[in-house]
């Protein structure tokens, strides 16, 4: 699903005789406390080098076994993307020779993945486009290595080594920067509402590499294949696919011929550059790992994990729409997060007025998360007492500028909105003859702009609104004061 906040992607500049090919492939960490094929722990930030063990280390005699929880994550999300899930898959040995990888292979699945064929509906700005799935496979992340500036040597940190991984690889299905976005967006939201990765770019729980190729027009074979590796970003993500479109077509309308690598992004000079000649799977010497066995997920597994599936993001924006009768640019927002979604309906459930409750959802709470630097998952006003506030709104406890200085105290103080108002005098005056009263003490003591009005000057009633808002210190039921405010100045 497109993120509603962003600004609309501008079209990948004309490539005349050519068109983009682009396909993706997405490493999202999955959130297990422990890692893939070992005990030590998969929490991050902590000091270099402590979460480690025998199997992280490759040390002789250790043997890796599988997370139970990595597989069931794996699972639902083949589920979630519609793939088939095999029965049989099969971890292989993948062969580099990397400070960061101290057993000198990777256990990673080759030729039987576990999930395939699968396919992903992506909401673009002009309607909808399918991407396949090619695969998602399980595998062990990598250590990192830290190079210190100044110096002639690199530090390595085994914490992030074999940490549970799944690649998502989809079809070479895209044509545009901004569809390659929009997907890696879509299943950014995919892992996060079914909790299998936090999705947190910027930490590297979430990567992504892009194989980029042009061919003319109407050509069944794709070009030369280029790929952009670990981009970290979604803004990054668009900008180095335009670079590399415009790159291999320069490079094609100079004469010149794509050559297949492996290149790196450079966001400072908005550039990609080469990093070394792409590898085929014959170099990395894939074979079965001999000390795992096969891994047989069977039908009742898969049952299971079936029924543990939330709802999805395609899903709850068609219910906000349909059930809500919400425009379409409130129930993005709103199902952009699960957690998000899961507020809305407690609030709804709380207090019918799903049209209102999303209004201050969306503007008055978002406002103050984001100048807080916090998330609705950290709201100090709970889902119950927002609708709580709305429900005084309807039934003219307070009216809507009252209810803004309620809010404003509910997420100070987290305290439910009719206590504030208790302890503050807030209610709101809905006593007709009280209102009335003052209607005409107001109009008694500005004949000249009682007159004004009469005779035309309609701007008049704005000033004696104001000020039958200020004797009654902006308590005044509004609607009650413009009808009888309006009676008595025509009468």
């Amino acid at each position: 699903m497109s993120d509603p906040n962003k600004t609309k992607k501008e079209k990948t500049s004309d490539l005349g005789d050519y068109e983009a090919v682009i396909g993706l492939e997405v490493h999202a960490q999955l959130a297990t406390d422990s890692k893939m094929f070992a005990t030590s722990s998969t929490k991050s930030g902590d000091a270099p080098n402590t979460h480690t063990d025998p199997v992280t280390l490759g040390l002789p005699g250790s043997l890796p076994v599988v997370n139970r929880k990595a597989i069931d994550f794996a699972v639902k999300l083949g589920l979630a993307t519609n793939c088939e899930i095999a029965k049989v898959s099969v971890f292989s040995r993948k062969h580099y020779l990397y400070p960061d990888l101290p057993k000198g292979y990777q256990i990673s699945q080759y030729d039987l993945p576990l999930c395939q064929n699968g396919k992903l509906k992506v909401v673009l700005d002009d309607g909808i486009k399918e991407v396949g799935i090619t695969r998602i496979h399980l595998e062990e992340d990598a250590g990192k290595n830290i190079h210190v500036a100044g110096h002639n040597y690199s530090l390595v940190d085994l914490n992030r080594a074999g940490v549970p991984l799944v690649e998502i690889v989809s079809e070479p299905d895209m044509r545009s920067s901004a569809e390659a976005g929009a997907y890696m967006r879509q299943i950014r939201q995919i892992v996060r509402y079914l909790g299998v990765c936090d999705g947190n770019m910027e930490e590297g729980s979430l990567r992504c590499d892009a194989n980029v190729s042009i061919r003319k027009r109407g050509a069944s074979e794709f070009g030369t294949k280029v790929e952009l590796k670990n981009i970290n970003s979604f803004r990054f993500v668009e900008k180095a696919i335009d670079y590399e479109i415009k790159r291999q077509t320069d490079v094609l309308n100079e004469g010149g011929t794509i050559l297949q690598e492996t290149r790196l992004y450079d966001d400072g000079t908005n550039t990609t550059r080469s990093m070394r000649s792409k590898e085929q799977a014959a170099d990395y010497r894939y074979f079965p790992d001999p000390d795992l066995p096969p891994l047989v997920v069977e039908e009742e597994w898969i049952r299971k994990i079936k029924a543990t599936l939330p709802e999805l993001p395609e899903a709850a924006l068609k219910r906000f729409q349909e059930y809500y009768k919400l425009d379409l640019y409130n129930a993005e927002i709103l199902t952009l997060e699960r957690e998000t979604a899961n507020y809305y309906d407690q609030a709804v459930s709380a207090h019918n007025n799903p049209s209102a409750i999303a209004n201050w959802i969306t503007t008055e709470l978002f406002g103050r998360l984001n100048r807080e630097n916090s998330s609705i998952e950290r709201s100090p006003i709970s889902p119950e007492n927002l609708a709580r506030l709305v429900e005084l709104i309807d039934t003219d406890i307070i009216s809507g500028k009252i209810a803004k200085t309620v809010f404003e105290e509910m997420f100070t103080t987290s305290s439910d909105p009719d206590q504030i108002i208790q302890k503050k005098g807030l209610k709101q005056i809905s006593d007709r003859a009280v209102i009335e009263n003052v209607v005409k003490k107001i109009v008694e003591a500005n004949p000249g702009q009682a007159a004004s009005y009469r005779e035309g000057k309609t701007k008049m009633f704005g000033f004696f609104v104001g000020q039958i808002m200020k004797e009654t210190e902006g308590k005044a039921n509004p609607q009650m004061v413009n009808d009888l405010l309006e009676k008595l100045l025509k009468g």
